[in-house]
Formats: C-alpha cells, sequence, structure tokens
C-alpha cells in the first residue's frame, strides 16, 4: 500500500527531517554560556518575546492531536465536537491577568513549575507533591496522543507493518529523533519548531477551507450530507444541532475544559520563557486567532462525511476515527500537497510533544528529586535530571501507544482534563488570594480526584467495548435522575473540590489550625522586566523556612 504513496512519503520525510535539523540548530540559537540550567534548559533563557511566545504558546495548545481529534469528533458525532471553539475563545479573557501574575512571581523567585509556586504560597511540601504528581500523569496521556496524530497520517500512507514493533517503528524513529534534539536544545528547539508547524498548519487548512467545498459542491451539500448521515444514527447526541440531551454536557465541557487548559504544566512553561508581562497581554490578546483556525479545521470532519471518508480499522478492529482528516487529504488533494499536509500533522505533533516532555521533568527535578531526593542539588545537577526524566517521558508515552488501543488513549486525554482541573483551587485562584487553609486544599483535592475517578469509571465506551473510563460524559440517569442529559466529570468534581476547600478553610480556621506562611508578597505579583526585584540568575531556592507541615 505504501507504493501508491510514493510522493507523499518522499515530501513528508523530507520536511520531516528538515524540521528536526532545525532542533538540533536550535542548541546554538541564542546560546548562552551554559545550558545546564533549568532556566536555559528548560525555560529558553526566559527571555522570549511576543512572535516567539506566539508560535510557541499556540504550538503547545494547538497540537497535532487537535487537527486530527477536533473533525474526527464532528466526522462522528456532529455539533458537539465544537466545544473546543467556544472554549479557546473564552479561555484568553479568563487568563489575561492571572499568567501576568504568574509570570511576575515566577520570575521573581525563580520558579519554574507551579508547584514551586504552591510550594512557597502555602509552605507545604505535601501540597506541591501532589500539584507535581497531578501534572505529570495528566501530561503522559497527552504526549501519548501526539504519537495518535503522527500514526494516523503513517496508517493513511499504508507505513505500517503486520507485527506491533514493525507497526510502531517510524514513530519509534521519530520520536528518537525529537528525545534527541530536545536533550540538547531543550525549550529553543520547539520554540524554532514552532514557526515551521504553524506556518504548514495555517497554509494547508486555509486551502482545505477553499478547495475542499469546491471539490464537494459547497458548504451547503457538506452540511446536507453530515445532516443526513446523523439523522440516520441511533445516537440521542448525534447531529449537526445541539439538542437537549448534550447541551448541558457541552456547556459545561466548555467552560470546564477551558479552565483546565492554563492549568497544564506545559502551557505554564511556555508563559514563563516570555520576557515580560507586556508579551503575555499582547499573546492572549492575539491567540484567539488560533480559535478561527480551529473553527475551520472543525468543519474538516463533516467534509470527510460528505467525501464519503471510511476510516482505517484499528488492530482490535474497532473504527479509527483519527483517520478521517488524513484519508480525506489522501482522497481529494493531489499528491504533492497531500504530503504537505501530512508532514503539518506530523511535525504539528513534536512541538506540543518536547514541551510537554520538558514540562513533565522540570515538575519531577523541581519538587519531586531536589524537594525529596537531594536537597542541596546544583542548577547543573537539576538541568542533568530533567534532561534524562524527558527522554524517560517519551520513552513511557512510547510504550503507551504501543501496546495500548490509540482509541483508549483518547479517552485518557478527556481524563486528563478531569485530573488537571484538582489544581484549580492552589494554582488558580492561589494567585490571587492566600484564604484557604493548605491543609484545607489537600482535602478539597482529594475529594475532587476521588469523585472524579469514582464518576470516570462508571463510564463505558461501547465503540472501542470498554466497560470503564470511556470517556468524560457522566450520565445524570446513575444519579437516579430520568433523564438522558449527561455532565462533564470535570465540572462536577472541581465544583466538590471548591466546596469541600472552602468549608474546611472555614473550619480550620475558626478552630485556629495553624497554616503556616506565605513566601511571597502582594508586590512580586506585579514586578516586570527591569523591576530591582526580579531574581537577575534564579537558582534552584530552598525550600522556605516556614512551619511544620500538618499532613507530613
Amino acid at each position: 500500500m505504501w507504493r501508491d504513496h510514493g510522493l507523499e512519503i518522499t515530501i513528508f520525510v523530507v520536511l520531516f527531517a528538515a524540521v528536526s535539523a532545525v532542533g538540533f540548530i536550535a542548541a546554538r540559537w541564542r546560546r548562552p554560556d551554559t545550558l545546564a540550567h533549568l532556566d536555559e534548559w528548560g525555560l529558553g533563557g526566559r527571555s522570549f518575546g511576543g512572535w516567539i511566545t506566539w508560535f510557541l504558546v499556540g504550538g503547545d495548545l494547538y497540537t497535532a492531536y487537535t487537527f486530527v481529534a477536533v473533525p474526527a469528533l464532528l466526522f462522528a458525532s456532529g455539533a458537539a465536537g465544537f466545544f473546543a471553539v467556544p472554549y479557546t475563545v473564552i479561555i484568553y479573557p479568563l487568563v489575561f491577568l492571572v499568567l501576568a501574575r504568574l509570570w511576575s512571581v515566577s520570575h521573581r523567585h525563580g520558579f519554574v513549575t507551579p508547584a514551586d509556586f504552591v510550594r512557597a504560597r502555602f509552605q507545604s511540601p505535601t501540597l506541591a507533591l501532589l500539584i507535581a504528581i497531578t501534572g505529570i500523569v495528566a501530561t503522559m496521556p497527552y504526549i501519548a496522543l501526539q504519537l495518535v496524530g503522527i500514526e494516523a497520517v503513517l496508517k493513511t500512507m499504508g507505513v505500517t507493518g503486520s507485527g506491533t514493533l514493525a507497526r510502531h517503528l517510524p514513530i519509534i524513529i521519530a520520536f528518537a529523533i525529537l528525545a534527541a534534539y530536545t536533550y540538547s536544545s531543550g525549550l529553543r528547539a520547539p520554540a524554532l519548531i514552532a514557526f515551521v508547524k504553524d506556518s504548514l498548519i495555517y497554509i494547508v487548512i486555509l486551502v482545505a477551507v477553499f478547495y475542499l467545498p469546491a471539490k464537494l459542491g459547497g458548504w451547503g451539500a457538506i452540511f446536507d450530507a453530515a445532516d443526513a448521515k446523523f439523522d440516520k444514527t441511533p445516537a440521542v447526541a448525534d447531529g449537526i444541532l445541539l439538542n437537549a440531551n448534550n447541551q448541558v454536557q457541552y456547556f459545561t465541557l466548555a467552560l470546564g475544559s477551558a479552565l483546565a487548559l492554563f492549568l497544564y504544566p506545559h502551557s505554564i512553561t511556555g508563559v514563563l520563557a516570555s520576557k515580560n508581562r507586556d508579551v503575555i497581554k499582547r499573546n492572549m490578546s492575539a491567540l484567539p486567532a488560533y480559535s478561527l483556525l480551529l473553527g475551520l479545521i472543525a468543519l474538516l470532519g463533516y467534509a470527510a462525511i460528505a467525501a464519503g471518508v471510511v476510516p482505517l480499522k484499528n488492530p482490535s478492529g474497532t473504527n479509527d476515527t483519527n483517520t478521517v482528516v488524513p484519508l480525506l487529504f489522501d482522497k481529494l488533494f493531489p499528491d504533492w500537497f497531500a504530503g504537505i499536509a501530512y508532514a503539518a500533522i506530523g511535525i504539528g505533533a513534536l512541538v506540543p510533544a518536547a514541551i510537554m516532555s520538558i514540562a513533565a521533568a522540570n515538575l519531577f527535578t523541581r519538587n519531586i528529586y531536589r524537594e525529596y531526593l537531594k536537597r542541596d542539588a546544583t542548577p547543573a545537577q537539576e538541568a542533568t535530571v530533567s534532561k534524562l526524566m524527558s527522554l524517560l517521558v517519551k520513552f513511557g508515552a512510547l510504550i503507551f501507544v504501543v501496546f495500548v488501543d490509540p482509541q483508549f488513549s483518547i479517552d485518557l486525554q478527556l481524563i486528563g482534563g478531569v485530573i488537571i482541573l484538582q489544581t484549580l483551587p492552589a494554582v488558580g485562584l492561589g494567585l490571587f488570594t492566600r484564604w484557604f487553609h493548605r491543609s484545607a486544599l489537600i482535602a478539597g483535592w482529594v475529594a475532587g480526584m476521588g469523585l472524579g475517578m469514582w464518576m470516570l469509571y462508571q463510564i463505558p465506551n461501547p465503540a472501542t467495548n470498554h466497560a470503564h473510563f470511556g470517556g468524560s460524559a457522566f450520565a445524570l440517569s446513575e444519579w437516579g435522575l430520568d433523564t438522558k442529559k449527561t455532565i462533564y466529570v470535570g465540572f462536577v468534581s472541581v465544583v466538590v473540590n471548591l466546596v469541600v476547600a472552602a468549608i474546611l478553610t472555614l473550619i480550620l480556621r475558626a478552630t485556629s489550625v495553624t497554616d503556616g506562611g506565605d513566601a511571597t508578597t502582594p508586590e512580586d505579583y506585579l514586578a516586570d522586566e527591569g523591576d530591582p526585584r526580579l531574581t537577575a540568575a534564579p537558582t534552584s531556592p530552598a525550600p522556605a523556612a516556614a512551619a511544620p507541615d500538618p499532613i507530613t
């Protein structure tokens, strides 16, 4: 089958190799005296300006999985898949000031991770450890899903074998190259590659939204074909319009996903690499342009219906809806442009996968290795550990994709949003208030995470034959309600988290339970570039002296 895609494969390989070379060259781009410091290797020297940050953060948030899975969701379920568009619109006003405050306090104290901030703000190593573990666990399936995007392209081109190893060998090679240049160049590699990645994506999508309708009879014909398909399906939630059964799920999923987006460690890593507060504010104003792009990408799912695309099969025999966009390109684009489109999707996996692995590695290094294994670690030792951990994280993602049905990995991405939302009270609200008691935040995390995991366990996925953890849409009938409505698990669990934290805070303060101190000051949250209060050359901050943590 691959022989029928010779030109596409050639273009894909050439562009992939060129981008990989850029990744290695990035080690010399704005090269400091040494990369043996997390500020340099993991945050690019905290010096990225407006354009670099825009491409880096955009490339970080809009991944290969986004360009594959969002239209695949519309292909399979219809209008419910559009939840990704409003949530990327409402998030930027929400975090406009939040991220500026995070940047200031992080640069003032030399924080590299959100758990660093929580450790200083609440003086609780236990809470910081929970934040770090939560970030790592939520990020892992996200990295694996970048591989799913690449695999969808490779399957379409027929570059797969019959055995387990042969089927995944191209992905293993691609991620080995990614691991090598991430190890050598750190955050500078995805920052430089993001320019190429985003340019390719914009070209492909802008061509697609004009070229494909012309081939399929216009957007009216495309929507008519999608409507006709969903009229024949028995699922009550399917259709090109929302209905009474999926509206609650839609708005809770959109809001929950918006709140979760900038809690992910990789999102915060891109923000902390900026050189000042104005860069962040300008980016929050400009990033909605990606939301326009996402809306156009989503419509490709309906175009695939009109084109009569039939998804390829997974080894388990289930439909791999992740292949619908690559198959659409293969069916309607000339071979040479299909090759460019495949490269755009493949390269689109490199930027977020690199940043995610760096962010997860930094969490382990700063908040587990340094806190519990080697408290006197030097900056060079921290950088070395992060480099090694970034390799292990990628290897773990590879193992996951090789041995687990990729359809199940998509379910885990939805679960990841539920998990990372439990850091909202400590990280998101912690940037504005120190009112919450540190022990109450731990209890809220336990309550929210416990309820979230229980609700997720109750959700089956008939399409993939999974009895549990089959998505994030919880049936309200499980609570005894006579309805077919569903609700996003993350929304419910984070509300419970907040309620428990608030009530317990009132009780603990009323009983005068020790709450420790706060290593930050109100002025820290307003510091900007050139402010003498900024840490000029941040080092690994020793844990601030504080009252003993009652939990540890």
